[in-house]
């Protein structure tokens, strides 16, 4: 059994090499930029507002330093977690729910593709240590 599974599945080496839709649609910095809190709280916030917010209103509804939020908002912007217009000297932010949520559909997608988890490895066979 151990040599049929190490046949029809490749090695990590292998793996790595294989470049796949979800290699092109992971992207760690929008990852990174939503694993801190702050901007999670900040990102969930213009979602529920529905309409572009300047950094001084979020600062205001957040009770965050506004050159914080300013930072944060910039940082999600980047990675296109947000989209930004500035006017005059104030920048508007905002949260596109269905854009969003189309990427990590995408993403979630691409990982199905891949194909099931349990047929990679399993731990219980010998000389995997």
């Amino acid at each position: 059994m151990a040599s049929a599974l190490q046949r029809s599945s490749p090695s990590p080496k292998q793996a790595l090499r294989r470049r796949s839709r979800f290699d092109r649609l992971l992207d760690p910095e929008v990852l990174k930029a939503l694993a801190e809190p702050t901007r999670a709280r900040l990102l969930s916030c213009l979602l529920k507002c529905g309409r572009p917010c300047s950094v001084t209103e979020v600062a205001d509804c957040c009770s965050i330093d506004f050159s914080m939020v300013a930072r944060h908002l910039a940082t999600m912007a980047r990675v296109g977690l947000l989209s930004s217009e500035k006017k005059g000297r104030t920048v508007w932010y905002a949260a596109h729910g269905s854009a969003l949520a189309t990427r990590f559909r995408d993403l979630a997608d691409a990982i199905d593709e891949l194909g099931p988890a349990d047929a990679c490895c399993d731990p219980s066979e010998p000389g995997d240590t």
